[in-house]
């Protein structure tokens, strides 16, 4: 079980990187949180790394931090969660804002993730909250706004036109919190118009 890579990065994009090390290149999977600090070509890196063992493939998952992998072996100890998804949430949202989202039970949060379905985010949200909480080192933290019935609706809407505009998650759910603090009648397009006020 390969549990840690020191090496020179020969290749790298997006997706995965190739570290060689002792004359071998080992290709590894990283989410995009941890692309964006990894070195230059011909550079040393480090990377954490979950060993993936299938009967047809033996896959390396590598992270930056310990807190990216702890995240992703929380992730995909979830049913209906595999290396590819965990991965793919973890470059969608910071392992920052992950924790809290999770540690919150913020499944509307969650849901924003790309990828990420209604029933999936509530798993996580239902399932990964404790340990989120124990990860952070508190017993609880308080709930975000509810949001129930039609308010709910206009909530998901809003979220997936500033989406939709471009904005990201963090963005998006940040202004719409603002926006309906401040709306006086909350309708779909005041909602809308309220956020981007606040995005700009």
């Amino acid at each position: 079980m390969i549990a840690h890579i020191n090496g020179l990065i020969f290749r790298k994009t997006t997706q995965s990187v190739i570290i060689e090390a002792n004359g071998i290149g080992y290709e590894v999977f990283v989410p995009l949180s941890t692309f964006y600090t990894l070195p230059e070509k011909d550079e040393q890196v480090n990377l954490h790394i979950y060993t993936h063992v299938r009967e047809d493939a033996l896959i390396l998952f590598g992270f930056q931090t310990r807190l990216e992998k702890d995240l992703f072996l929380m992730l995909i100890a979830v049913s209906g969660i595999g290396p590819k998804l965990a991965t793919n949430i973890l470059s969608g949202i910071g392992p920052g804002e992950l924790l809290d989202a999770m540690a919150r039970g913020d499944a509307l949060r969650l849901q924003a993730i790309p990828g990420v379905g209604k029933k999936t985010s509530e798993r996580i949200a239902l399932e990964l909250k404790d340990r989120a909480l124990k990860v952070l080192g508190r017993e609880d933290l308080p709930p975000l706004p509810s949001v129930e019935g039609e308010d709910k609706g206009l909530v998901d809407d809003a979220l997936s036109a500033l989406l939709n505009l471009g904005y990201s998650p963090k963005a998006a759910n940040m202004a719409i919190e603002k926006a309906r603090s401040r709306a006086t009648e909350l309708t779909l397009e005041g909602l809308i118009r309220e956020a981007l006020k606040v995005l700009a």
